[in-house]
């Protein structure tokens, strides 16, 4: 979770695997969105000597759609490259990393980033604008006596682009927070305990941010709103279509991998190996064996799951799991009824009256995608977001601190089930349907990357 290692081919592929996407209005600037997708899972702080990296031989993505195709009209692409500087030590550092031009350190990747403007479905009308060559990442934070001053190495690899764009690529600290030791162990939430239908069952227990000590690889950039938007403006309307951007991250591989020796040759065209809009869709809604094939398709095809979305695995599994406590959601299970509004949320956006004053509605076409309405300002910090009375968090967009989990847990549990059927009653324990965790389980910068600097191996040993 979010999908951290959510399938099975990925999870032996870390630095292709997109765990978390974010987009959002920025909060200093309503003008620019600022969109992250992270990757390598569960990074251990003291992970050396062969510290965390991004992969040289991996195509990084961010998709915009702008017209409701589920087809990406912008993206931003990004390439790693690793320079060793000194390859005759087993040293990361020859000592302390500092500045300028990240003195000491042996193992750099520096990155490129390009701009794509797609035409229509076929990649020779594409038009390509390189923003930037060689950009610098920061290290990864090793400790007070290799990086004794991280913040000042990080802020040194935020990076301003042309057009007035911002960009950053590095390790950060994990912002997304969950307790999947209770998730996991077939669902035992601890806010719910006295319900289980396994012992000990007795008293709720205190949760666990399993992801609390851990670090991930970040690609951030701040864009103008006019960089996405279909017509190039900057829309004020929230009921206005053009305010509304589909967004994913994806990685692809190239299709043919030779070892020669100790070489990898890499060659044929690029082929998407993970992608990641909406949090937990192939986490918790997509079956096992469709994983590995779900992290191949584009969102505009995406019709072909919408069946377990309609009629997601999870529902039935609570009635099972805490028997008596959902008993209008297990009749509603049983009757066979479509989840109308789970596939509004996940899959299509919220059309205008369902929410007063909101709406992020992508049209017809079914697809996994964050909906993020630009017309909406950055104003609000409740976790739960729409389920809160805050319209700027998630899900429209996502933000790095919104609770995910708590949220997509009370919609399964049938939360939202009476916007499309009034005389349907929400269970009484709904609302305390959640992992039991918040933002204040882990920490975050108040400014772009947002997620907030990494942890250390010295100070913070896996």
């Amino acid at each position: 979770m979010s999908s951290h290692r959510e399938a099975p081919s990925i999870s032996k592929d870390p630095v292709a695997d997109n765990t978390d996407t974010y987009a959002f209005v920025s909060p200093e600037n309503d003008g620019t969105v600022t969109i992250i997708t992270n990757y390598v899972p569960l990074e251990g702080p003291a992970g050396g000597p062969n510290f965390y990296e991004f992969g040289d031989d991996v195509l990084y993505s961010i998709h915009v759609d702008n017209d409701g195709d589920a087809k990406p009209d912008v993206t931003y692409q990004f390439r790693f490259t690793t320079t060793v500087v000194n390859p005759n030590t087993f040293l990361y550092n020859g000592g302390p990393i500092g500045l300028p031009g990240y003195t000491n350190w042996n193992r750099r990747q520096t990155y490129s980033v390009t701009r794509v403007t797609h035409v229509d479905d076929d990649e020779d009308g594409d038009s390509k604008t390189v923003l930037g060559t060689g950009l610098p990442c920061p290290p990864c934070n090793i400790g007070p006596h290799s990086t004794p001053s991280y913040p000042t190495l990080a802020a040194a690899a935020i990076n301003g682009l042309p057009g007035g764009r911002t960009v950053f690529a590095g390790q950060r600290r994990e912002g997304f927070y969950v307790d999947l030791g209770s998730i996991f162990d077939l669902a035992d939430l601890r806010p719910l305990q006295n319900h289980f239908a396994f012992p000990p069952n007795t008293t709720a227990a205190t949760p666990v941010n399993a992801t609390k000590g851990v670090n991930v690889h970040s690609i951030a950039i701040k864009l103008p709103i006019s960089d996405l938007t279909r017509d190039g403006s900057v829309p004020t309307s929230v009921t206005d279509s053009k305010a509304v951007l589909g967004i994913w991250g994806a990685a692809y591989r190239q299709k043919s991998r030779v070892l020669d020796d100790d070489t990898m040759h890499h060659a044929g065209p690029w082929t998407q190996v993970s992608r990641l809009g909406m949090p937990l869709i192939n986490e918790v809604i997509i079956p096992m064996g469709l994983k590995d094939y779900w992290n191949t398709q584009p969102p505009s095809k995406d019709s072909q799951f919408s069946k377990y979305v309609a009629h997601p695995e999870v529902s039935g599994l609570l009635n099972i799991l805490y028997p008596g406590a959902f008993p209008h959601l297990a009749t509603l299970a049983s009757s066979g009824a479509t989840r109308t509004e789970l596939l509004l949320v996940l899959m299509l956006g919220l059309p205008s009256g369902v929410i007063k004053g909101f709406q992020n509605s992508t049209g017809s076409t079914l697809a996994d995608m964050l909906r993020l309405n630009v017309a909406i300002p950055a104003a609000g910090s409740n976790p739960i977001g729409l389920l809160g009375g805050d319209l700027a968090g998630f899900p429209n967009g996502r933000r790095v601190f919104d609770d995910v989990v708590t949220v997509e847990l009370q919609a399964l549990a049938g939360l939202l089930y009476p916007k499309i059927d009034s005389t349907y009653k929400v269970d009484g324990v709904v609302p305390s349907v959640s992992d039991g965790l918040g933002p204040s389980s882990t920490t975050y910068s108040p400014t772009f990357p947002y997620l907030d600097n990494p942890l250390d191996g010295f100070d913070n040993p896996m």
